[in-house]
């Protein structure tokens, strides 16, 4: 007899061969799934053949059989997995130097390969990095086990799908800043008694890490420039003022110093002169009481 039709059955779509007299076989071309076969059973999609001849016997035959004539269809994603740094983000200025750093691999049909997922800190793996998944999402997070210094630090990301598929890079500069900025407060004096209700208040400030400082003074915030140096003019009130000076650097580390003024804008008055004994005789000595109030 001779055969009729030989087709075959992959992931719920049956395609027809076409007999090939050159090669003598049945052939055909077939578009390969959307989705790649990682997730399905065994990672692979079954295959099936039917063979029937003219008489209408068949014959089928599957991946699934265990046997070794028909291979299973392996599937492989064209679509990279994408890194999305969540913490710290570029350019950030961090107080904590032992910062959590949150990063997350979105998959695709292939997920993410976890061992190919890594996290350099200033050029050296991380180790003891951890992860949550939810659906094609992992979220990763590491915490160093040794604080970092001060200053400027870069992380770098790379990760995988399973099926090979290599993501781009990721990579973020972030400063570290565990000092507040220097405050040095040059006028007024502390304690300072003045009769002028004018008062400048001047000074210097710097953050050698994190650059530049804000300044307030009283809660206004006060121009500084390049150079560090800052000046105001304030109006006191009679009486006690307490001037308070705040420098703020960008990791938000703050230094603070406090000046106590008294403003004094009333003259004494003389209320009342004595002279004993007046009149007092040539060349001897006598005393001389004033009051005075202020």
């Amino acid at each position: 007899m001779a055969i009729k039709t030989v087709s075959v059955l992959i992931n719920g779509t049956t395609t027809t061969l076409t007999y090939n007299s050159g090669s003598g076989k049945y052939e055909g071309t077939i578009t390969a799934p959307s989705k790649s076969s990682y997730d399905e059973p065994n990672g692979s999609y079954p295959v099936s053949v039917t063979a029937e001849d003219t008489a209408g016997n068949k014959t089928t035959k599957s991946s699934t059989d265990g046997d070794s004539v028909v291979p299973a269809l392996y599937v492989r994603s064209t679509n990279k997995p994408v890194i999305e740094i969540v913490s710290p983000t570029a350019g950030a200025i961090l107080s904590n130097n032992v910062p959590n750093i949150v990063f997350k691999v979105t998959g695709t049909d292939a997920g993410v390969n976890v061992e190919e997922t890594v996290l350099k800190v200033d050029g050296q793996v991380a180790s003891g990095v951890t992860h949550t998944s939810k659906e094609n999402v992992f979220t990763f997070t590491y915490t160093p086990s040794t604080a970092l210094a001060d200053g400027s630090h870069t992380i770098e990301i790379t990760a995988k799908d399973n099926d090979g598929n290599a993501a781009e890079t990721a990579t973020a500069s972030f400063t570290v800043d565990t000092v507040p900025p220097t405050l040095n407060i040059t006028q007024p004096t502390q304690n300072l008694v003045t009769k002028n209700a004018s008062l400048i208040v001047a000074g210097t400030t710097n953050d050698v890490t994190s650059s530049p400082v804000t300044v307030t003074v009283n809660g206004s915030t006060v121009a500084v420039n390049p150079d560090g140096t800052f000046s105001t003019t304030i109006t006191l009130t009679e009486g006690t003022n307490n001037i308070t000076v705040i420098a703020t650097d960008k990791a938000g580390k703050q230094s603070t110093v406090t000046r106590t003024v008294t403003l004094d804008s009333v003259a004494p008055n003389i209320t009342a002169v004595t002279i004993e004994p007046n009149p007092v005789d040539v060349g001897q000595t006598f005393v001389i009481s004033v009051t005075v109030t202020d």
